[in-house]
């Protein structure tokens, strides 16, 4: 590969499992031939700094405590990993910087909202999921399961730093923006084996973000399947690729990756094959997902 090129990985919820994401990644760099440079990850990564905090404080289902051994330095990441808060994470660990730290060597939190020059490119971001009751509240300091579980809500300061922005090259966001299946309704019939989500999944206020920034890509997780579906494509509005990633429970339809020269995406793939599954030019929508390996997930996030 020239050296100008970077290859970036997008990761969908990793809930705890850093281990495999991490293999997943030398796979996906050999049969790419070249480094992964950067690895984003979408929210929900439940990077517990203590075993006993994982098993006390994780989501309803059991999720690995591995976070722990590269918080201890028993393990390290192989390549920068920067993510964003979702719904389902330690927020007493987090809490005290909004604008992002190193939690571990090659383990980077972004923050909850804002801008960050990542190798060259222009990621904005946004943490957490919408909940109307508590847009317009203060953030608390997550002292309780309660006050934890408020941390996970973006606020309306939050949204308003993020919307001022303009000319972003990738906008990560945990929840999906609403009214992806309508536009890829609009957009044709999906392919053999895939199926519409429910048209409620996802929230207004990150779609109307979207349509506010215009970002080149967007990549979002928490629902817990993949999608794939153009915006803004209209009008004389730059388009936005957005590509939804399901959880890390196996790679095919978790992990997505796009190859750039200078701020310009040029091939992208999905899993860890290094399969191109679309070229700068082609057109991105359900067709550019992967064919499904098994029954597609429910996509109900939590």
């Amino acid at each position: 590969m020239p050296p100008e090129s970077l290859l970036v990985a997008g990761v969908g919820d990793i809930h705890g499992r850093f281990q495999r994401v991490d293999a997943w990644l030398d796979a996906l760099a050999e049969a790419r031939g070249r480094p992964v440079d950067l690895v984003l990850a979408v929210g929900d990564v439940e990077a517990f700094r203590h075993a006993d905090d994982q098993r006390r404080k994780a989501t309803k289902r059991a999720m690995p405590a591995e976070f722990a051994e590269y918080a201890d330095g028993v393990r390290a990441m192989k390549r920068p990993m920067y993510f964003i808060a979702g719904n389902n994470e330690d927020f007493e660990a987090l809490h005290d910087a909004p604008d992002g730290f190193q939690l571990a060597p090659n383990v980077h939190y972004l923050g909850r909202a804002g801008l960050k020059e990542l190798h060259g490119l222009r990621v904005g971001y946004l943490s957490g999921i919408h909940a109307p009751r508590f847009y317009e509240q203060p953030l608390k300091r997550p002292r309780s399961l309660d006050t934890a579980k408020q941390a996970g809500y973006f606020r309306a300061p939050e949204v308003e730093k993020v919307a001022a922005l303009r000319d972003v090259d990738l906008m990560l966001v945990h929840e999906w923006p609403r009214g992806l299946p309508q536009r890829a309704q609009e957009q044709g019939e999906p392919p053999p084996g895939r199926t519409l989500p429910s048209y409620w999944i996802g929230n207004p206020i990150t779609r109307r973000l979207v349509e506010t920034v215009h970002p080149k890509w967007v990549l979002c997780g928490h629902s817990h399947r993949a999608f794939a579906v153009t915006l803004g494509a209209s009008g004389g509005r730059a388009s936005t690729r957005v590509a939804c990633l399901d959880q890390a429970a196996r790679p095919d339809e978790s992990v997505f990756w796009m190859e750039f020269r200078g701020r310009d995406v040029v091939c992208a793939g999905w899993g860890i094959s290094g399969e191109v599954s679309w070229r700068a030019g082609e057109p991105w929508g359900l067709r550019s997902l992967p064919a499904p390996s098994g029954p597609e997930p429910l996509g109900t996030g939590y």
